[in-house]
């Protein structure tokens, strides 16, 4: 009876340790059911979950972290870490993900690849350690290989920032923003999208909105930057022609009474024409910088877009200036 009694409570032992081990490994599954009970996304966060292809994989972490789009206080509220560099999201662990709300429709797809960049984080946290360990792996190998000028920029503001959150970044940079990658990696990142190169397609669309302000305006000073070293040289040329112009005019006017007139009137007729020539070249070079003053003003246009999508996208708080 005693042996009987043992395995029993022996077994007992065992249901409950097995039932305590059950309870632990779906924690995560119950924090999501509940998060999600009576839960339904708005048309807007669909939207973006549709934009960038996430499978349901990916939306149940998306959804779970109710995801919001904000103004500009109200992300400043959400996202409060202080960040000296643009913010557009930000994921915070057990509590929700939140996208600035970017109105320029210069800059669609932001808002989409932001919120699959947040996406992913979610997913980087719910990898074991032995996944985790391989992805890794993987996406470092596949930044040594990054040329994009931006991209790098970013990854080089994601270390001095936090180099313990190097990973995680990468993680979600080189899901949405790298097009070609290793045939593995690409195949991780099927577990949350159906078409990664959507997202890509997006990151590049609104990048290109910079890029194309940024090759003009580089354009417009390589031209600037020519034509003032054609008007230098030309003002130099036509400051020494002024001077043995003013030089002969001098010359000949002290020979106008004694001269030979025949003589004279042919000196008169000579220096006229070197005159002519010479209003022939001030008009051109008149024109250079006229044309000079009107790329300028282009250029300056072009520098205002700019700086009207950085605005665009900083989140930002501005600061008040004393009176």
């Amino acid at each position: 009876m005693k042996s009987k009694a043992k395995s029993a409570s022996l077994i007992g032992i065992l249901v409950l340790l097995a039932g305590a081990l059950l309870v632990f490994n779906q924690q995560q599954a119950v924090y999501d059911w509940i998060k999600l009970r009576g839960y339904t996304p708005p048309s807007a966060i669909v939207n973006l979950a549709d934009a960038t292809t996430m499978n349901n994989q990916a939306r149940h972490m998306f959804y779970v972290n109710r995801p919001q789009l904000q103004n500009k206080e109200e992300f400043n509220s959400s996202c409060s870490d202080n960040e000296q560099s643009i913010v557009l999201g930000c994921y915070i662990q057990n509590k929700g993900i939140y996208l600035y709300n970017v109105n320029d429709q210069r800059l669609a797809g932001v808002e989409e690849v932001t919120a699959a960049h947040e996406m992913l984080h979610v997913a980087y946290d719910r990898l074991s350690k032995t996944e985790r360990d391989h992805i890794n792996q993987l996406i470092n190998a596949e930044a040594m290989k990054i040329t994009n000028q931006r991209i790098l920029k970013t990854i080089e503001s994601y270390k001095k920032r936090d180099q313990n959150a190097i990973n995680t970044e990468l993680h979600s940079i080189i899901g949405t923003e790298v097009l070609t990658i290793s045939s593995e990696l690409e195949s991780y990142y099927k577990k949350y999208f159906n078409d990664r190169s959507k997202v890509v397609e997006l990151s590049e669309k609104y990048e290109n909105a910079f890029t194309n302000l940024e090759d003009l305006s580089n354009s417009y000073l390589a031209t600037m930057k020519n034509l003032k070293a054609e008007i230098e040289k030309s003002n130099q040329g036509l400051s020494n022609e002024a001077d043995d112009l003013a030089a002969e005019y001098k010359t000949i006017e002290a020979e106008r009474n004694g001269a030979d007139a025949q003589s004279f009137n042919n000196r008169v007729y000579v220096y006229n024409s070197k005159v002519n020539a010479y209003n022939v070249k001030v008009n051109g070079v008149t024109t250079k910088i006229d044309e000079y003053n009107r790329i300028l003003a282009e250029y300056n246009k072009t520098i205002s877009k700019e700086g009207d999508l950085y605005n665009a996208i900083d989140s930002r708080p501005k600061t008040i200036n004393n009176n």
